[in-house]
């Protein structure tokens, strides 16, 4: 059984968690264009409203629910709420997540938990009880994952997210493998930097003296090489679930970066070491 959905994407149904802004929202109006079924999800009601009322002005077909996704049993009942929406599932996009900027060392225990709740436990446990209702139900899916440029390397004060996004990135690659033969195909998705509200989210969540210097929603020590529409990453997914592969990247610069860094260790450390000192002459004496 090949799997996946196969190019044709009209009447199928799809759960986009973290879908109210950014590359969720973008991606959730490109698979509405390309005729499916669209569940949104999300822990703010109005900007879901928004993209749901996008939608169904242009004729697609889209729904919401409002939650967190490391809430108890947010994953079954969000794949119940497909059922009575859509009658079904045959995609999931984990997308729901969110960045820190700070130093391990000045990290709590509860930000270490919360980030890896919400960006790698979640997600996996969406992916599999997906999984598992596909697999029980013995239809073909697609599962995608949203990782990182950053899940195949990391910088200075992202250790945490990148950590997160470097797992996510391993257990879709073994689950791609577990559940080829059942006719689920699985997805990892590789953003570079983003045009979204994503960093000012995380200079809120890195807390005072942390977090990235932001200027038109994009970090400013970023190369503008490394910048992106969320409608770049929306498209790519799109064709992802026309044509699955196990990785979905949105830059091939940064697919090569990622590479040479690979590759050639001593070039990734240089880039890291002077990363590290721009942050302490920008952070200041005794940082």
């Amino acid at each position: 059984m090949k799997p996946g959905l196969g190019p044709q994407l009209e009447g199928r149904r799809i759960l986009i968690t973290g879908g109210g802004t950014g590359i969720g929202a973008a991606t959730a109006r490109a698979c509405a264009a390309a005729g499916m079924q669209v569940m949104l999800s999300g822990r703010r009601l109005e900007p879901l409203e928004k993209v749901v009322g996008e939608i169904k002005s242009v004729g697609g077909e889209a729904s919401l629910r409002i939650g967190d996704v490391v809430a108890p049993g947010a994953s079954e009942q969000l794949i119940d709420a497909m059922d009575e929406d859509y009658g079904g599932i045959d995609a999931v996009f984990a997308n729901a997540g969110y960045g820190i900027e700070k130093p391990v060392l000045d990290a709590t225990p509860e930000e270490i938990r919360r980030i890896f709740d919400v960006n790698l436990v979640a997600a996996i446990d969406l992916m599999r009880a997906t999984g598992r209702r596909l697999r029980q139900d013995g239809r073909p899916g697609h599962l995608l994952s949203c990782a990182s440029i950053l899940g195949k390397f990391t910088m200075p004060g992202y250790g945490l997210y990148s950590s997160t996004k470097a797992a996510l990135t391993h257990v879709s690659r073994s689950m791609r493998c577990e559940l080829h033969d059942d006719g689920i195909a699985v997805s990892s998705v590789h953003p570079v930097t983003t045009r979204t509200e994503f960093f000012n989210v995380a200079k809120k969540e890195s807390g005072d003296g942390h977090g990235p210097v932001v200027k038109d929603g994009i970090p400013t020590h970023v190369p503008r090489i490394f910048v992106q529409p969320a409608e770049v990453v929306a498209r790519a997914v799109v064709k992802c679930l026309r044509r699955p592969r196990a990785e979905v990247w949105t830059s091939q610069i940064g697919r090569l970066s990622a590479g040479i860094f690979e590759m050639f260790p001593p070039v990734y450390e240089a880039v890291l070491r002077s990363e590290m000192r721009r942050k302490r002459r920008e952070a200041g004496p005794g940082r």
